[in-house]
């Protein structure tokens, strides 16, 4: 796209209007005007109409009126923001096509989240409830030198309402619906004394899982969560000191990765018990023995304590400090191969604690208004990935034979367990494979490496990392007359990082790891090591003089020693910066531009061993830099009931970082350059206490520009998303009653970023050749409807809701670990969920 293109999109916008800062809330009667909402966006109280970003604004009542429970559901609502709820402890936050949601310790985030100021950015521990909310800001964009490490191209920012002195007030909220779900959230607020208040809020959402489980047992895709949060307000003098305590706990039923491949089967009869569509029931289990004989599903805990101070220094001059200790950990189990037979097992341990402190001074005084600060990160995480393979049925995946040697049986449905037992048939496709290779395998030694396979090789792999990084940042604005300000900001960041690498065998050498291995080897060392494998007990002898067969994974290879841990540093410093200019045009309209430099930090990767026992691959990857162009208006028209605002962006990445895989590992890479633009708009029209129209779209075209994915979409990125929705509050008798419909859009998306092209899923990346372009979802839309009640005073209110009103069938996501094994797996979309809901409040306290 050329600065012609954007200069023209740019003019088109200012008459089409509309962009992500959110205008006024959707309690219309008391709700506030845009420039009475205060956003802190830019690290201090601002009008939204001030503010020089594409930022979007939701405040907690609106985000109650809409209905909303978690933030897969908010995004909907915000052009140019994306959440992916795969799970709790897996979730993906995409901001104008760029995707944070790496779970690797080593990973840095691109889309920085926060709660009250507080990094909380790391995959596993960002997804959190919203509740009890006084508003949250996405800032688009880079945002670098606002918000650090993690902002490469945007911000999220959960500002949840703190104790207030100024009076008593409680709320109680009751939902129950379909799927047995029911949610319980509640609030109370109370004065300690002057200038002192305590406040307490808690919620507990739980669901059934939506997900038939064929096999028997608890339903997939279920919600128990817990959260409480506890907030100290004082204040005396300057000084104003806020604490808050947050505590989350998730358990989940299992994440239904299902198989789209072959029909789910009865893994002992090999009797067909479902269909192989996307959202369908699925037949999973996870292998016996994996992990203590734990079942699917995952268990997360998350917790935090947040200091925030702010003491007036002057008139001129203001103090910040923000304090804050952070830890979360997470274990989830799944079936990686979607099928009832347990070809992969699979788990992530996810672990990480943080600690952080920032100080700021911020100064203002007549046309100027500035800050400087500083701060210290401190973190330390792990990722371990267990994996448990049935090696028979591994190798009649990769034969394509999982059918089993049954005549007439149809290639779609596997064979049962006990066939995969059977040395004749697996020895045979042993031969076949051999042959595949130019090797000629007889057909006593083929019987004997059969049987030698094992229903249950288990391995696993753990990275680890460190950092310790210092930033010093400033950022000052600048009114040059009543119409028109300038401003720039600048960030200097040093890491020191540590990573470390530790993978093992647990029961003995891979049989099939061994046979694939040896097929690469000349032939006498082939002959030595097939010879060997065929040896009664192979896997279990232990590695030596007189068995020097190597102790071979299969999914990853063991590091030295069979678990000896590798490690690697990383020294790294950089620049990021902005430049910003807004013409207030009235006090009714304003016009901004930007360009900022996006930086994201060095990243040390590990990659587990090329063989057995050799050296963990450690690789560094180059800073990721993205040049950002934005224009953007925003307006109120009207005598303010029409609220019109807009941006148009473009974006030049360099050292663009992807995921790739390489077998049932997944890598982060450097590849190259890419390029995104696009343009937002929302509008709001309010002309009075009965009626609010609301209505957003985006468009982003974010593309690879270089290497072997030129042209490819960026992963989880729509072009096009649109939400449209309506409210109307009508006074009838003693109160009002509401109808709130809403529709939001999304074109197509790809789920990696190879877009499933068959060219970049074969051997070595995977295992098994993938062919099919299937792990895309088509353009979808949704529709909400909520019907409800409330008196006068607004004491209490009743609601009857709907979500996805004509049970549209839509995928969450689709690949995933499967994949390796030419097996993608599919995670099914929300069907209509639908119940009723009170609520009731106390006081007059938000």
């Amino acid at each position: 796209m050329t600065f012609r293109s954007v200069a023209l999109a740019a003019v088109s916008l200012a008459a089409l209007a509309a962009s992500p800062a959110r205008a006024q809330t959707v309690a219309e009667a008391d709700a506030a005007a845009p420039d009475e909402i205060v956003v802190t966006a830019q690290l201090r109280a601002q009008n939204p109409i001030e503010v020089p970003i594409a930022l979007s604004v939701t405040t907690g009542a609106e985000f109650e009126r809409l209905g909303l429970d978690d933030l897969e559901e908010f995004s909907r609502f915000v052009p140019g923001f994306d959440v992916q709820n795969q799970s709790p402890n897996n979730p993906g936050f995409v901001m104008r096509g760029i995707t944070s949601d790496s779970g690797t310790a080593t990973n840095e985030p691109r889309v920085s989240v926060f709660q009250d100021g507080v990094s909380i950015s790391k995959s596993r521990g960002s997804y959190v409830e919203p509740f009890d909310l006084q508003r949250i800001e996405v800032a688009k964009g880079p945002q670098s030198t606002l918000y650090g490490r993690g902002a490469l191209i945007g911000a999220v920012n959960l500002i949840e309402n703190k104790a207030d002195p100024d009076g008593f007030g409680a709320r109680l909220r009751a939902d129950y619906g379909n799927y047995d779900a029911y949610v319980v959230e509640g609030m109370v607020n109370a004065p300690l004394g002057e200038g002192i208040a305590a406040r307490v809020s808690g919620r507990l959402r739980k669901r059934d899982g939506y997900v038939k489980n064929l096999l028997g047992g608890p339903d997939f895709n279920s919600v128990d969560t817990k959260a409480v949060r506890g907030t100290l307000h004082a204040e005396t003098g300057g000084l104003k000191f806020d604490l808050i305590g947050n505590y989350q706990k998730d358990e989940t039923n299992g994440t239904p990765f299902k198989s789209t491949t072959y029909r789910p089967t009865d893994p002992v009869t090999g009797a067909v018990i479902g269909n192989a569509g996307r959202n369908s029931g699925a037949a999973l289990a996870a292998g016996s023995g994996f992990e203590g004989d734990r079942g699917l599903g995952m268990d997360r805990e998350v917790w935090g304590v947040t200091g925030l101070a702010t003491y007036t220094l002057s008139d001129r001059l203001t103090l910040t400090s923000i304090s804050a200790y952070r830890h979360f950990k997470a274990l989830e189990i799944f079936d990686a191969d979607g099928i009832s037979l347990p070809v992969l097992t699979a788990a992530e341990d996810a672990r990480g604690k943080q600690a952080s402190q920032e100080l700021r001074l911020t100064y203002e005084e007549g046309p100027l208004t500035a800050f400087l600060g500083g701060s210290y990160f401190y973190e330390k995480g792990s990722q371990r990935t267990p994996a448990m393979f049935d090696e028979r049925a591994v190798l009649a995946r990769i034969a394509n034979a999982l059918s089993g040697p049954i005549p007439g049986r149809p290639a779609t449905d596997p064979a049962p367990a006990a066939v995969f037992a059977n040395t004749a048939f697996t020895g045979a496709l042993l031969q076949g494979a051999a042959a595949a290779s130019g090797v000629a395998l007889p057909a006593a030694q083929a019987m004997a490496i059969a049987a030698n396979l094992k229903p249950g090789h288990s391995e696993t792999s753990t990275n680890f990392s460190r950092t310790s990084a210092f930033d010093i940042f400033g950022d000052a604005t600048y009114r040059i007359g009543e119409k028109l300000e300038i401003g720039a900001g600048l960030r200097y960041t040093h890491d020191d990082k540590r990573t470390r690498y530790t993978s093992a065998v647990l029961n003995g050498r891979s049989i099939l790891g061994g046979f694939i291995g040896a097929l690469r080897q000349p032939a006498a060392t082939r002959s030595a090591l097939l010879g060997a494998l065929s040896v009664p007990g192979a896997a279990a002898i232990p590695l030596s003089a007189a068995f020097p067969v190597p102790l071979f994974g299969l999914g990853a290879q063991p590091t030295a020693g069979n678990g000896g841990v590798d490690s690697a540093d990383l020294t790294d410093d950089g620049f990021s910066w902005r430049f910003t200019a807004r013409y207030a045009a009235s006090p009714q309209a304003s016009l901004y531009a930007t360009y900022a430099r996006g930086r994201r930090p060095k990243v040390l990767n590990a990659a587990g061993p090329a063989a057995p026992f050799a050296a963990t691959n450690f690789n560094v990857l180059a800073n990721e830099r993205v040049d950002s162009y934005e224009t953007g208006v925003k307006t109120a028209l009207l005598g303010r009931t029409l609220f019109l605002d807009g941006s148009v962006f473009f974006y030049q990445y360099r050292n663009f970082q992807s995921q790739v895989q390489q077998g049932t590992q997944i890598i982060t890479v450097n590849a190259g350059k890419a390029e995104s633009y696009g343009l937002e708009a929302q509008a709001r029209w309010v002309p009075n206490d009965i009626v609010s129209l609301y209505a957003s779209y985006a468009y982003n075209h974010s593309r690879f520009k270089s290497g072997i994915r030129d042209g490819n979409r960026f992963r989880l990125s729509p072009d096009h998303s649109a939400a449209l929705g309506l409210i109307l509050d009508v006074p009838v008798g003693p109160g009002r009653i509401s109808l709130s419909p809403s529709v939001t859009y999304q074109s197509r998306v790809y789920f990696d970023d190879d877009n499933d092209r068959s060219d970049l899923q074969q051997p070595p990346a995977a295992l098994v050749a993938d062919n099919l372009r299937d792990e895309t979802q088509n353009g979808y839309a949704l529709a909400n409807l909520r019907l409800g009640f409330e008196p006068e005073d607004k004491a209490w209110r009743v609601e009857g809701f709907v979500e996805n009103v004509f049970d549209r069938k839509y995928i969450r996501d689709a690949g995933n670990t499967g994949d390796a094994l030419g097996l993608p797996t599919f995670i099914a979309g929300d069907p209509r969920f639908y119940g009723i809901t009170a609520t009731i409040r106390f006081g007059d306290v938000k």
